[in-house]
């Protein structure tokens, strides 16, 4: 088993079950979560392998330990990183496609190799890349953005995320590719820059794979334990299949339960779905988010034009926020207050 499936195997069986749209913020301490991606390592590869030996202090047990740390080295080098993607006047690097799985009926989780196995991706947050490709039959190349999902301080590969849309070219390009296959990409491109503390409190409303910029700020914020701000997440899926990173939404979720809390709305729910119904509404928003007149708080937005357009409104152009309208507006909130990714 590779330590891509791996890794999402281990996530799995830890992440406990959703709560239900009526959660508040606990009121009892968090736990820390340490180094989730080196728990799950030797968790999968490690302390399985050793069983009951390891503890115990057998010789089998000081053997298994020993590999355990040789593989803690292994997977986290010493030593500061070369980044693959500088920005600037660097051109489209050539990325070679590992792994891919399927998340559900219409989204990969593809796995990209960068060009040394000592890189990190040189993302910083909140940034996103793009990729460049050729379709099948297509005469010009079809130029994307894309936020990847993996950790910043990953070295070795970057992690896309990415649904097919109908008549989608690149989106379509990539679920047609498979491992050993070449992806153009460049980056990083800045968007909102983010530092500890910045605000006491975000509020994320996302839809579809709106999630990937939302997912790589809350990642920036719990992987630091200098940054106490509280997030609020909304996210409109159309089914429960559909939720995106939902396992990993979970332990954030029940490891930070005094910062940070998510609510899920589905336009076709299951009988059983105890969550929202129907699309984001005035009415969830002004429940769950934080108030407009409350102190150095940000909403940031990111999803479908259908969604944009009724919550906030969407972007002129890459550069340009262009006019805050919508649900948002409505609500009280100013142009400074929300961002749109």
């Amino acid at each position: 088993m590779s330590l891509f499936v791996a890794s999402r195997a281990a996530l799995r069986a830890a992440a406990p079950v959703q709560r239900t749209q009526a959660r508040r913020y606990a009121t009892g301490p968090e736990t820390k979560s340490g180094n989730s991606t080196l728990l799950y390592v030797l968790g999968a590869a490690g302390l399985a392998g050793a069983g009951s030996y390891y503890f115990l202090g057998t010789p089998a047990a000081k053997k298994a330990e020993t590999k355990v740390k040789e593989t803690a080295a292994a997977v986290i080098p010493s030593g500061p990183a070369k980044k693959a993607l500088t920005g600037g006047d660097q051109g489209f690097v050539s990325l070679e496609l590992k792994e891919v799985e399927d998340v559900n009926h219409n989204t990969k989780r593809f796995r990209f190799a960068l060009p040394e196995a000592d890189m990190v991706s040189g993302l910083e947050v909140a940034s996103a890349i793009l990729t460049k490709a050729v379709p099948a039959g297509a005469e010009k190349p079809v130029v994307r953005p894309y936020t990847p999902i993996s950790d910043e301080d990953d070295r070795g590969h970057m992690d896309l995320l990415v649904k097919k849309y109908p008549n989608g070219p690149m989106s379509t390009h990539l679920h047609d590719m498979k491992p050993g296959d070449k992806l153009d990409v460049k980056g990083p491109l800045p968007k909102y820059p983010w530092s500890a503390n910045k605000h006491s409190h975000i509020a994320l409303v996302a839809g579809g794979t709106g999630i990937t910029p939302m997912y790589q700020l809350c990642r920036a914020i719990f992987n630091n334990p200098d940054d106490k701000t509280k997030v609020t997440l909304v996210v409109g899926n159309v089914t429960e299949e559909d939720i995106l990173l939902k396992e990993e939404l979970a332990k954030l979720e029940n490891t930070y339960p005094q910062r940070f809390r998510a609510f899920y709305v589905l336009d076709n729910p299951p009988p059983s779905w105890q969550g929202g119904k129907g699309f984001v509404t005035k009415e969830l928003l002004k429940t769950v988010l934080p108030e407009p007149k409350e102190e150095n708080i940000k909403v940031f937005v990111c999803g479908p034009p259908g969604m944009m357009n009724a919550v906030s409104g969407n972007k002129k152009s890459p550069r340009e926020q262009g006019e805050l309208v919508g649900i948002l507006k409505e609500l009280g909130y100013t142009a400074d207050q929300v961002y749109k990714f």
